[in-house]
């Protein structure tokens, strides 16, 4: 008995099966010791990025306890738990960001208590192990105002040279303008104040400040020459 049509189409069909099989063996045969690594690694990397997540979070909420005892020490006044417990956070946590805001804390801290060299201690520990440009930013500023306050020029002036955010620029400006200032650069002060003043938006009212101290130094906020271009003319 002749095979139908149906029959004939169902055994090329099992033929063809047959053969993708066998291809599938061979491929698996040549590569499938790579596949199974591949999958392995990839296995094993979603697995490690899982626990760093899962240490982080939990770094974190740790750190973050450590932070309110220290903010409580802070409250209470008690100097030597908050040298305490700020060691313990930059030992266990020293890139978590509850830490980096520890910093800023403690060195408000001791500025408070009048104890300037702790207070520098801790913002220059927060600038060298802090990964957040933002904080960071604050820091160097921080730290220039009490190098000036120590007379100690060309260092704070070497934190406001460093690339900082561009939302912190004006200040920069104006914390080296007060440097410069204090230098008796009157000229190098006045364009760095006139930076300042032109990177705040014209409702801020720090601008009055800035302005306040050209002022002092006998100057105005834009240059003379622009000043006069802008000047109505009289008719």
């Amino acid at each position: 008995m002749r095979p139908t049509n149906i029959e004939q189409t169902m055994a090329a069909l099992d033929l063809e099966q047959q053969a993708q099989i066998d291809q599938l063996k061979q491929l698996w045969q040549k590569y499938g010791n790579l596949i199974t690594w591949v999958i392995t690694l990839c296995l094993l990397a979603y697995a490690g990025w899982t626990f760093y997540l899962y240490r982080e979070s939990e770094a974190a909420a740790q750190d973050s306890v450590l932070y309110e005892e220290l903010d409580r020490s802070v409250m209470q006044g008690d100097a030597k738990k908050v040298a305490t417990v700020f060691a313990d956070m930059t030992t266990r946590y020293p890139k978590a960001t509850y830490t980096a805001h520890g910093a800023l804390l403690v060195a408000q801290f001791h500025t408070a208590q009048g104890k300037d060299t702790e207070a520098r201690a801790a913002l220059t520990w927060m600038v060298d192990n802090t990964k957040q440009d933002e904080l960071v930013a604050v820091a160097r500023l921080r730290l220039a105002g009490l190098l000036l306050d120590a007379k100690q020029y060309d260092a704070a002036l070497a934190q406001l040279n460093h690339e900082i955010p561009a939302e912190f620029a004006a200040l920069v400006h104006d914390r080296r303008g007060d440097v410069l200032s204090a230098q008796g650069k009157k000229t190098e002060a006045v364009e760095a104040y006139r930076l300042a003043y032109a990177g705040f938006d014209a409702d801020m009212e720090y601008r009055r400040f800035i302005e306040g101290k050209l002022t002092v130094l006998g100057a105005s906020p834009a240059p003379a020459a622009a000043a006069s271009a802008s000047a109505p003319k009289a008719s």
